[in-house]
C-alpha cells in the first residue's frame, strides 16, 4: 500500500472530484484473490469507487497516518451483493448476539479499522457490520463470507514480513508455496537454476547466486524484521546460511536437521566465527513439533512456526491474552 496514494485519494474526495481504485493497489479484488467466488468480482471494486463522496476522505485520511505512524492497520471494504439479504442477516443460534439488526444498509462502503479496532466510516455500522469489519482485519487480509448478500474484504497497511528460503530444497519449495498463501513475502536463494526455477517457486523471489556454492549470500542483505529458513539441499550451505542470518541479527532464524548434524553444524558455525549466543539463537530443529516427515508435512510445521513467531512479534502479551481468552483456551 502506498501512503500518497491514499492522501491523494482523500484529497480528490474532498475536491469533490471522482476517483478510480486500481486492482493494482488494492490487490484483494484481484481475479486471483477472487477465484472461484460467483458474488463478486475485480469490477465491484470501481462500482465500490464510483460511489465514494467527500464523507470517505477521512477514510483514507485516517489510513495514510497509520501507515506513516506504523500502526497494524487495514483498509477495508464492504461488498453487497443481496441488499435483502444483507439487512436481514440478525442472529441465530450459534453465533454472538448483536440485536435484530442486520447490516446497516444496502449499500457498499470502504473503511479503516486498526488492531485497536477503532472504526472510521463514512456511515455509522450496525453492530452486526462492526463485528464483520473486526473480524475481516484479523490478519494480513481475509476475506468474511460468513452471512448472505455480502462479503468483506481488506488490504494491510503495514509490510509483509519477509522470509528467506536458503536453499531450493523440495522442502523449501513447499514452504515457499505454503507461506506465499499466508501472507510472507518469500525470496528463495540457491545456485542451481533446476532448482530455483520459477515452476517450483512460483510465488517467489528467486536469488540465483554465482557459482556452485553460497559465497554470493555476502552480497546479501537481509532487514532486521526478516525471518531465515535455512533449508540448503543436502545441508551442505547450512553453516554459511546460519552465520549470515545470526550476523545480520535478523528476527528469526530457523534450521533443518537432526540433533547429530547440528552438533557438526555449531562446530562449522562457531569456526566461522559466530558466538555460542548466536548459535542459541537458532531453532534446532526448524518448525513446530509434531509427527512431521515428508517435505510438506515439514512445511506445515515450518509455516506453523512462522505464524506463531509473526503473531508474537505483532501482538502484545496483553492483545495475545485477550485473544487466547476469547477462543477459551
Amino acid at each position: 500500500m502506498n501512503k500518497e496514494l491514499l492522501e491523494s485519494i482523500a484529497a480528490e474526495l474532498r475536491a469533490g472530484r471522482a476517483v478510480e481504485l486500481s486492482v493494482e493497489d488494492f490487490p484483494c479484488f484481484s481475479a486471483q484473490a477472487l477465484a472461484g467466488n460467483a458474488h463478486i468480482s475485480p469490477d465491484d471494486l470501481g462500482k465500490l469507487a464510483a460511489a465514494l463522496t467527500a464523507a470517505d476522505a477521512p477514510v483514507f485520511e485516517r489510513a495514510a497516518r497509520a501507515m506513516n505512524e506504523g500502526d497494524l492497520a487495514w483498509l477495508g471494504f464492504k461488498i453487497v451483493w443481496d441488499a435483502a439479504a444483507a439487512q436481514a442477516n440478525t442472529d441465530n443460534e450459534v453465533t454472538k448476539k448483536y440485536g435484530d439488526v442486520g447490516s446497516a444498509d444496502g449499500q457498499g462502503a470502504v473503511f479503516f479499522c486498526n488492531d485497536a479496532k477503532e472504526i472510521v466510516s463514512a456511515r455509522t455500522p450496525s453492530p452486526r457490520d462492526v463485528f464483520q469489519m473486526k473480524d475481516v482485519t484479523r490478519g494480513p487480509s481475509m476475506h468474511n463470507e460468513q452471512f448472505e448478500g455480502l462479503t468483506w474484504l481488506s488490504v494491510p497497511l503495514f509490510d509483509q514480513v519477509r522470509v528467506w528460503l536458503l536453499g531450493a530444497s523440495d522442502a523449501a519449495a513447499e514452504v515457499s508455496a505454503l507461506a506465499a498463501h499466508v501472507g510472507f513475502a518469500v525470496t528463495a536463494v540457491d545456485y542451481d537454476p533446476a532448482y530455483l526455477s520459477p515452476e517450483r517457486f512460483p510465488d517467489a523471489t528467486r536469488v540465483l547466486l554465482e557459482g556452485s556454492n553460497f559465497d554470493g549470500l555476502a552480497s546479501l542483505t537481509p532487514a532486521p524484521g526478516d525471518y531465515v529458513c535455512v533449508l540448503t539441499r543436502g545441508h551442505m550451505f547450512d553453516p554459511d546460511s546460519c552465520v549470515w542470518a545470526v550476523r545480520h541479527g535478523v528476527h528469526y532464524v530457523g534450521m533443518m536437521g537432526c540433533k547429530g548434524k547440528n552438533s557438526t553444524v555449531h562446530d562449522l558455525v562457531i569456526a566461522r566465527g559466530a558466538t555460542e549466543e548466536q548459535w542459541e539463537r537458532i531453532k534446532r530443529p526448524i518448525g513446530l513439533k509434531f509427527g512431521a516427515k515428508t517435505p510438506a508435512e515439514l512445511a506445515i510445521a515450518i509455516v506453523a512456526e512462522l505464524v506463531d513467531v509473526r503473531y508474537r512479534q505483532r501482538y502484545s502479551a496483553e492483545a495475545q491474552t485477550k485473544h487466547d481468552a476469547s477462543l477459551g483456551r
